[in-house]
């Protein structure tokens, strides 16, 4: 996910409240573009506002997070990142539709994971067992896996505040890939608490989605190989 820092429309360090005038702006995509125009890169961070209120606002059109009371839009991502989130999703969605596993979804869907706290993973796995759990706007509770891809000016907020979100929502593996740096971390929960798996021959295996693998080397290559010769070397298809 991308930076976050403060305000409404005054200036990246500046904080407001969200007026019934800003309201009308926002839900007619007026003030989105006004703030991203001038700040590119900077998320908006609106506050305060009820979870409530926050559900009637925010539509497909948006892409926001809600944190006990604190509302972050997100500026549209990197190509880069896009591409690495479309090849997971599609490489796991195509492992997980073939052996009828359950489901996977993202970038766009939040995820509930406690009263007050919504989300929006890169991708998520849901095993089918527990399909009651999708929602038809939303995910109500922890995926069995989530994904988030790192952006240059996200590390904290991934490495470490959504690592401990995750672990106490009883998210089953949580994966960091962190393009800039090269490196991806797999943690896996072992009695409440996340452990930094390690990688068998350059070769992640999950246990959340059993029997998927992934090497990280393929999402260093640019550009990244095509997802069916991978799903053909996986023995997807």
């Amino acid at each position: 996910m991308r930076r976050q820092t403060e305000g409404v429309l005054n200036g990246p360090k500046t904080s407001g409240t969200l007026t019934d005038e800003l309201k009308r702006e926002f839900t007619e995509g007026q003030a989105l573009v006004r703030w991203f125009d001038r700040y590119p890169g900077f998320p908006l961070v609106l506050k305060p506002m009820t979870e409530e209120d926050f559900v009637a606002w925010c539509d497909e059109d948006i892409t926001a997070e809600f944190k006990d009371g604190e509302v972050i839009v997100f500026s549209p991502v990197s190509v880069r990142h896009s591409d690495i989130v479309r090849f997971v999703s599609v490489l796991l969605g195509l492992y997980v539709e073939e052996q009828g596993l359950g489901v996977v979804l993202g970038p766009e869907i939040q995820v509930r994971l406690r009263p007050g706290l919504r989300r929006v993973p890169d991708v998520m796995f849901i095993s089918k067992d527990r399909a009651d759990i999708v929602r038809e706007n939303h995910i109500e509770g922890a995926p069995d896996l989530v994904v988030e891809v790192v952006s240059s000016d996200s590390l904290e907020r991934d490495w470490r505040e959504k690592y401990y979100e995750y672990q106490e929502a009883g998210v089953k593996e949580y994966w960091v890939i962190d393009p800039g740096a090269k490196v991806m971390a797999v943690y896996r929960l072992e009695q409440g608490r996340y452990e930094r798996i390690k990688p068998e021959e350059g070769i992640y295996r999950s246990k959340a989605v059993p029997g998927f693998w992934l090497k990280p080397e393929w999402l260093w290559q640019k550009p990244l190989p095509r997802v069916l010769d991978i799903a053909r070397e996986m023995g997807i298809i």
